[in-house]
C-alpha cells in the first residue's frame, strides 16, 4: 500500500457569507427570498453529506436588521446543525443589527449591546477568532483600537493548530470599482497585528463574488453569497448583482496547509457518480491508504471553548 501524500484533514469548516434574509414583506430586489435561497443551499449541503467540525456564517446574515429575519435564520439554520453534529458561529455584518444579532443569535443582552461582537471559540486545538468589523449606520469596515489590543493579546500565545480569523469585510483589493465605498479602511493596522502570528487563514464575505488574496502573508478566502452574487462579466467599471451562481465555501485544515474551495449550490448536470464505496474500493485497488490526520486520531471532537471580549 502507498500512504496519500496527505492525511484527512484535521479539521473542516463550512464557511456560508451573506445571506440577507428578511422579515415577511418586500424581497430583496422586489424577487429575492433570502431564507429560501439559504434553504436549497443547506439542503445541497446535507445531501453531500459532509461532517464539518463548525458552520461560519461570515455577516449580512439578515438585509435590515430585524428581529424577525434573525428567527428564521436560526430555524433554519439550527436544525441543520444539529443533525449534521456542528456547532455554528455568526459574524457581523454591516446589514445586521448589533443587539439584534446578540440578542436573537447568541442570547445576550449585555449591558452596552451597541459593542463589536468579537469573540474566540477552540475547536480541539483550531483557534476561531471572529471580529466584529461594522460600523453602525455604515457600510463600510472599521476595526477600532481596543479590538487591535484585545486581538494582539488573544494572539500572542499560538493556539495547538493555528487561529482561523473570521470577520466580514475581507482585507483584500476588490476587483468591482465600487467596492472601494465599502471595503476594510486602515487595512494596514490589523496587518501589523496580524504579521508573525499562527493565523493560517483569514475568512470573510461582504464582497458577493468568490475570491482569494494574502494579506500580511496570511491567505484570504471570500465566500459569495446563497442570496445573490456580482456578476464579473459586467462591463468593466460597473456592478450587476444576479440571480445566480450561489456558493459557499468548504475550509479543509490540514497539519501544512489549509485548501479553501468554493461549492456551487446549484450543481451542473452530473456527468458520473462515483459513490464512496466504489472510490474506497478504486483507492485500495490502486494501492493507496489515506490515514486520519493526527490530531483526529489523538483527541475526540469536544464542544468549542469560548472565550467572549
Amino acid at each position: 500500500m502507498r500512504i496519500a501524500e496527505y492525511p484527512a484533514p484535521e479539521r473542516i469548516l463550512l464557511h456560508l457569507s451573506d445571506t440577507h434574509l428578511r422579515a415577511p414583506g418586500p424581497m430583496l430586489f422586489d424577487s429575492i427570498d433570502g431564507a429560501r435561497r439559504l434553504a436549497r443551499a443547506l439542503g445541497a449541503i446535507e445531501a453531500s453529506r459532509v461532517r464539518p467540525d463548525a458552520i461560519v456564517f461570515t455577516g449580512d446574515l439578515v438585509d435590515l436588521g430585524e428581529t424577525d429575519a434573525y428567527g428564521t435564520l436560526r430555524a433554519l439554520v439550527e436544525p441543520f446543525a444539529e443533525r449534521l453534529g456542528a456547532p455554528v458561529f455568526w459574524v457581523m455584518g454591516n446589514h445586521d443589527d448589533r443587539a439584534s444579532f446578540r440578542a436573537e443569535l447568541w442570547g445576550q443582552h449585555p449591558a452596552d449591546p451597541s459593542a463589536p461582537v468579537d469573540r474566540v471559540d477552540e475547536l480541539d486545538g483550531l483557534r476561531l477568532v471572529t471580529l466584529d468589523s461594522t460600523v453602525p449606520g455604515h457600510h463600510h469596515g472599521e476595526i477600532g483600537d481596543d479590538q487591535l489590543a484585545w486581538l494582539a493579546d488573544v494572539l500572542a500565545t499560538p493556539a495547538p493548530l493555528g487561529t482561523i480569523l473570521a470577520m466580514h469585510h475581507p482585507p483584500v483589493p476588490a476587483v468591482l470599482p465600487l467596492a472601494a465605498s465599502v471595503e476594510l479602511r486602515d487595512q494596514q493596522r490589523l496587518a501589523r497585528v496580524l504579521r508573525g502570528t499562527d493565523v493560517r487563514a483569514i475568512i470573510a464575505g461582504h464582497l458577493h463574488y468568490s475570491t482569494f488574496a494574502t494579506f500580511a502573508g496570511i491567505p484570504v478566502s471570500v465566500a459569495s453569497s446563497t442570496c445573490y452574487a456580482q456578476d464579473l462579466t459586467v462591463p468593466t467599471g460597473g456592478t450587476r448583482p444576479q440571480d445566480g451562481a450561489h456558493s459557499f465555501n468548504l475550509v479543509h485544515v490540514y497539519d501544512e496547509t489549509v485548501v479553501h474551495s468554493v461549492v456551487a449550490v446549484d450543481a451542473a448536470p452530473a456527468l458520473e457518480h462515483i459513490d464512496a464505496d466504489e472510490a474506497q474500493r478504486r483507492l485500495r485497488l490502486a494501492g493507496i491508504e489515506t490515514p486520519l490526520s493526527d490530531a483526529r486520531r489523538i483527541s475526540p471532537p469536544t464542544e468549542p471553548l469560548t472565550v467572549l471580549r
